[in-house]
């Protein structure tokens, strides 16, 4: 951590002070989301007799509700992101946002019953929908978007990020798993409220940061219909559901809901950019850049499908899998979920310093192409366990640390090549008046990517490990083989936005 100050502070003199406030939020909002994720398949799966009592769960009915999790924890970014920029504000959506995010996890801990678990988990999905989004926005607009110090105060920002998640399961993890699942949650709980403290402190070092804007909120009538319709279609869609599972016509279960989080992962970015191209009023060159996000919006579903396989399929690999011990030290599975962010806090430093001196020589990568980077190495670390599987499938029962290690080290530098770079893209891309709502987008990527993570991670116990981890490898790396065929062409939609 020595070391990592050293780093780090001294970057952030290169920076509006503001960075270092948003640093501090977001590093405490991951805290308690990633703190909160190194418990939730544990608690699930584990008995409910015992010293510490969980859900007992099924593996595929866990893997389908921590898939309709995740993936709502990212899908309501694009209303949030919506909401903030035709109502709020930025800085209204994070702090109300962090409000929920601690209900939510002090509700989870302070109540064993399911009704409390879900109503928790619900609370987490919209306050990070309203807090996630903007919190990066923010980031944005403390710089031109010529300015080249960009790129690298989304990596330093990314550091914070990862520090909250390095140290979440490290704390959580070890209460919840060894002592009180509960107490774990309200642990993560309390980190959120830190987090609000310092945004609010911290507020006047943001300058004019996510203020409301008149010119961005348009026709404050015509949203507040929209607004209203929106609610009437959640209140109808839910009553629907409700009338079909009391009638037995379709039974509603964690599963089926997953399903249907699935579905419209899949309709809703279809129909939301049909609209926006319709009745959008964009011109050619905004509509172009409009394509290239969508690209990188495919690109990465598909990379976070990989990656967020982390705290389902890995965490059980982990588990039951894996000898959790160092030199003869037996430490809690839940402490693989700081092993990314070990790898992040490691390699941020390197990769900010790395993107500054490329741009300066004028040969830093693409942005496509870091994309490709990054797609290729969540697949090469699949790859990596699929013969640790084929030892499991032969008879040993649990394999040495070094196989997550790698896949963890193979996978953090994917996500650095893609993940900070691609948040950078969003703000500089967007249309203005609709860069909230394209944060969202790419948070929407997430969430079919994490939707599909924790759909792999059920199928653990049905199908050989060996063979989940080289199917997950086959389609990360022809994702990165058709990013790779199509850099010419995004290079041409993004115009002089590299």
């Amino acid at each position: 951590m020595a070391l990592l100050a050293a780093i780090v502070i001294p970057q952030f003199k290169q920076h509006p002070k503001g960075l270092a406030i948003l640093f501090g939020t977001e590093m405490w909002e991951r805290f308690s989301y990633y703190g909160g994720r190194a418990l939730l398949i544990l608690y699930m799966t584990a008995a409910v007799s015992g010293q510490n009592p969980g859900l007992e769960m099924s593996v595929g009915e866990a893997g389908a509700l921590y898939a309709l999790y995740v993936s709502g924890v990212y899908i309501t970014n694009l209303p949030g992101g919506w909401i903030s920029d035709k109502f709020l504000g930025a800085r209204n959506a994070v702090f109300f946002g962090g409000v929920l995010i601690a209900a939510g996890n002090l509700l989870i801990g302070l109540t064993t019953a399911k009704s409390g678990f879900y109503t928790g988990l619900l609370f987490n999905c919209i306050g990070t929908g309203l807090l996630k989004p903007n919190v990066s926005t923010m980031v944005g607009s403390l710089y031109g978007k010529d300015d080249p110090r960009r790129d690298s105060a989304f990596s330093i920002f990314y550091m914070g990020i990862n520090l909250g998640a390095f140290t979440a399961p490290l704390l959580a993890g070890y209460v919840g798993q060894k002592i009180d699942w509960n107490m774990g949650f309200v642990i993560v709980g309390i980190g959120m409220i830190l987090g609000l403290f310092l945004f609010k402190w911290g507020g006047k070092y943001l300058g004019d940061a996510g203020l409301k804007s008149v010119e961005l909120q348009g026709d404050r009538a015509s949203n507040s219909r929209t607004l209203s319709k929106a609610l009437l279609g959640v209140i109808i869609g839910v009553a629907v559901l409700a009338l079909l599972h009391f009638t037995h016509i379709y039974p509603i279960t964690v599963t089926g809901l997953s399903d249907l989080m699935g579905i419209a992962l899949i309709v809703v970015p279809f129909v939301y950019f049909f609209f926006l191209f319709t009745t959008g009023g964009f011109n050619g060159d905004e509509k172009k850049r409009i394509v290239a996000i969508i690209i990188f919006y495919l690109a990465a579903a598909l990379f976070w499908g990989a990656f967020e396989q982390a705290g389902s399929t890995l965490t059980l690999f982990a588990d039951r899998n894996t000898v959790n011990s160092i030199f003869g030290t037996e430490f809690p599975s839940t402490w693989w979920q700081s092993v990314n962010s070990m790898w992040i806090l490691l390699l941020s430093p390197v990769f900010a310093i790395l993107w500054l001196k490329l741009n300066k020589a004028g040969k830093e990568p693409s942005t496509p192409l870091k994309f490709t980077f990054g797609l290729l190495f969540a697949g090469l670390g699949f790859l990596i366990l699929v013969p640790a599987a084929q030892k499991i499938a032969g008879g040993q029962e649990r394999v040495g640390v070094m196989w997550l290690l790698i896949t963890y080290f193979l996978h953090t530098v994917g996500e650095l090549c893609l993940s900070p770079v691609g948040l950078s893209a969003m703000t500089k891309l967007a249309p203005v008046r609709i860069v909230g709502q394209m944060m969202g987008i790419w948070f929407l990527g997430a969430s079919l990517g994490n939707w599909i993570g924790g759909r792999v991670g059920g199928l653990f116990e049905a199908y050989p490990l060996q063979q989940i981890f080289l199917y997950v490898f086959l389609s990360s790396a022809a994702a990165a083989l058709i990013m790779f065929v199509l850099i010419p062409w995004t290079k041409r939609l993004m115009g002089e936005i590299k």
